[in-house]
């Protein structure tokens, strides 16, 4: 089998929809969450520390149009052709008064360049009058909501602190993909208790919704946060897998997933100050040519244990 069609990657995705280069441009427009604010739960998710992925020029002082502005004008400069997608990544980007969304989310995409929308959101912040507007918005622009599932098991979500359920998930992604907007999902492989094949079971799972994209991410503990915390206190309740080890459990994992669900990554990176562990001292590029050589290896490919 042919090594460019092993997994469906984002980079042919968005081929397929812009006849030109696109970049994600973050946004960090001050954001809550209600897990954070009491709402919900206080502290937060267990694992969270938003500056492990806050690019410089995020910062909640400037407006949405300034940092999306600055952001442009970076890659801009080596590309001048390339086109923006805001991507309003910091915290729960929905979780606020319908109003206010429609303000910033339109500020983004009245800045040049911009010929879309990123908007990442847990699943228990997607009400449906906001729904009846990003169905709008997804007929005169790109729109791709992002949720944070990280798990599918409700006992790890409990003990994360996530503040929802598994059943909460599934039912804002099927809600979102009625509205025919591409809906994409968020997972951390190697969350605290979970075994190999809980995990395994998890691409099954994920499988039976309606998403259009899928992140995998590595548990990785950040400094701040009460996950690092409780790794010092208690590191036998953590499995911390290596670079290569990491690899088969990926490769494993997208062998059972569905087959059309565009893959966007495999690891994430916390700079490197922010990171207490693992520290496999791999870019994001080096380690997907790691799963790209381990398919062509194993002569496998998306979906070749997926059974509908």
């Amino acid at each position: 089998m042919n090594e460019r069609v092993r997994y469906k990657d984002f980079s042919g995705f968005m081929a397929s929809r812009f006849p030109y280069k696109v970049q994600k441009i973050s946004v960090n427009a001050g954001f809550t969450c209600p897990n954070r604010d009491g709402s919900k739960g206080y502290g937060g998710c267990t694992y969270c520390n938003n500056q492990s992925f806050n690019p410089a020029y995020c910062h909640t002082e400037k407006s949405v149009a300034q940092q999306v502005r600055e952001g442009t004008a970076f890659f801009s400069r080596k590309y001048p052709n390339m086109k923006f997608l805001a991507y309003f990544q910091a915290y729960t980007n929905t979780y606020a008064e319908l109003a206010a969304l429609k303000r910033m989310y339109e500020e983004a995409l009245d800045v040049e360049g911009v010929v879309g929308l990123v908007i990442g959101t847990r699943p228990d912040c997607m009400p449906d009058e906001l729904l009846d507007y990003l169905e709008e918005l997804n007929r005169r622009t790109f729109l791709l909501v992002e949720y944070g599932i990280e798990s599918t098991d409700n006992e790890t979500l409990e003990r994360i602190n996530r503040g929802h359920t598994f059943e909460c998930t599934a039912d804002a992604v099927e809600r979102t993909a009625k509205r025919n907007i591409a809906t994409g999902g968020h997972v951390i492989l190697g969350l605290p208790g979970e075994t190999r094949p809980q995990i395994l079971a998890q691409a099954v799972a994920v499988s039976a919704l309606p998403l259009t994209t899928l992140k995998l991410h590595q548990l990785q503990l950040v400094k701040g946060t009460r996950m690092a915390r409780e790794y010092e206190e208690f590191p036998e309740h953590f499995h911390l897998y290596d670079a290569d080890e990491y690899v088969e459990l990926v490769v494993d994992y997208v062998e059972r997933l569905r087959p059309d669900i565009v893959l966007e990554r495999f690891v994430s990176q916390s700079p490197k100050e922010l990171l207490v562990a693992p520290d496999w001292g791999l870019k994001n590029y080096e380690f997907t040519e790691k799963v790209r050589k381990r398919l062509c290896e194993r002569d496998t490919w998306q979906g070749k244990y997926y059974n509908n």
